[in-house]
């Protein structure tokens, strides 16, 4: 996977770019047809297909009262678009003085520094630039002027309804994560570092791996079946979402804590990521610690069987 932090990066390249623009997250069914075409663009013109994405979303510094939790880690928003086919992906540092560029300057800044743009691509609803004052209709004229197509493509629907990141945030925190996965075109997955917990589950017998879920979209509270991919391995595992009531804390925060099943390595500092199979149960709150422990037996035991059908 090639990122690169400036357009510049490509100047010394002779061949002509075909961009698709975006924040992508969750990299879902309208996100792949503008990347898609991009790549085909690239292809019939003998051009770079570049997608160019930023490193969180613009709300998150433009009103921060208001930025959405994130379908997909950074990382993992990376590897989906790679996967796709794009020969490189531009990531923008969106920072306060990115968010008051205009959009014309935006657009005119690409072209200088890229050298040659042949394509752009976005989606028909696309806005850009300081106040969001940019849009499809821009980037035609610009276009004109610039001489680069632009494709402005119509969302995707599904069941009816268009699909969109603000819709898949909807199904995962309802719990509806077929839905999620279909608009997503894969199973519904989150990813994570493993930071420092409290070390519980391991003086339970079940050492569990924290993973930092922080500004990430999450299913209701509970215990899931699911499928862990460490560096390259999938392993069986049992995922527990939640504030963890039994044990009565001042202050209980919210976690992430997952088991992996016949393993015994150590996961500080690695990245993690969980494919959701099926919800095993609801959280609750448990009348002891020996309790709790004789249903996390039965949780693991469930998995098995869920995962290994």
């Amino acid at each position: 996977m090639r990122i690169i932090r400036q357009a510049s990066e490509l100047a010394a390249a002779p061949r002509k770019v075909c961009v698709a623009i975006g924040v992508f997250d969750g990299v879902h069914l309208g996100h792949q047809q503008v990347i898609r075409q991009t790549i085909t663009d690239a292809r019939q013109h003998s051009a770079m297909g570049v997608a160019i994405t930023f490193d969180r979303h613009p709300s998150a510094v433009v009103s921060p009262e208001r930025a959405p939790a994130l379908i997909y880690s950074l990382p993992q928003k990376l590897r989906v678009i790679d996967s796709l086919g794009a020969d490189a992906i531009l990531l923008i540092e969106f920072n306060q003085a990115f968010s008051e560029q205009s959009a014309e300057t935006f657009i005119r800044g690409l072209v200088k520094d890229f050298g040659h743009i042949h394509s752009v691509c976005v989606g028909s609803n696309f806005t850009f630039g300081h106040k969001r004052a940019g849009n499809v209709a821009l980037l035609k004229s610009l276009g004109q002027e610039l001489r680069f197509a632009v494709h402005g493509l119509a969302a995707v629907s599904l069941d009816g309804k268009t699909v969109s990141s603000t819709r898949i945030r909807e199904a995962i925190r309802h719990g509806n994560l077929d839905a999620a996965s279909q608009m997503l075109g894969r199973a519904y997955s989150v990813s994570g570092n493993v930071i420092p917990g409290d070390q519980l589950g391991r003086q339970l017998g079940f050492p569990t791996a924290n993973l930092d879920i922080t500004q990430l979209t999450l299913p209701p509270n509970g215990v899931y079946a699911v499928l862990a991919l460490v560096k390259g391995s999938t392993h069986q595992a049992v995922l527990n979402i939640g504030h963890r009531p039994t044990l009565e804390r001042s202050e209980p925060e919210l976690r992430a804590e997952v088991h992996l099943l016949d393993f015994s390595h150590d996961l500080y500092g690695q990245e993690v990521e969980l494919t959701f199979v099926e919800m095993l149960r609801p959280e609750q709150k448990f009348l002891s610690i020996d309790e709790l422990k004789e249903q996390i037996e039965r949780d693991i035991t469930k998995a098995r069987e869920v995962l290994g059908q």
